[in-house]
């Protein structure tokens, strides 16, 4: 008699947990893609910054020994390198725009 009692007892105290271990989820859902734009914004705002201080750091180093001609050349280069990152992300967004003109 006891025992059935404490075997009622605890069945009452215990199925409202495993009804809430149940309906919860065991796992996260998958994802469901890459987030490019996360991916783009911090290479913007962290990598980028970066490079470009290293970059200024060797220009000041090679200037400061005399080498002026060599300070320019690698200035012109680098400047002709962001121009082209610049064009490739304004042909990206051109056309976005233009695949949306098109198929609306």
């Amino acid at each position: 008699m006891i025992a059935t009692e404490l075997v009622d007892t605890v069945s009452t105290a215990v199925a409202p947990m495993f009804h809430a271990l149940a309906s919860t989820p065991l796992a996260e859902p998958a994802p469901k893609g890459i987030n490019t734009d996360g991916v783009v914004s911090f290479f913007a705002s962290k990598i980028a910054p970066i490079l470009l201080a290293v970059l200024g750091v060797i220009f000041i180093g090679r200037a400061s020994r005399g080498e002026i001609s060599k300070v320019l050349t690698s200035s012109a280069i680098a400047i002709v390198g962001l121009a082209f990152i610049a064009g490739a992300a304004t042909l990206f967004f051109v056309g976005d725009y233009l695949i949306e003109l098109i198929f609306e």
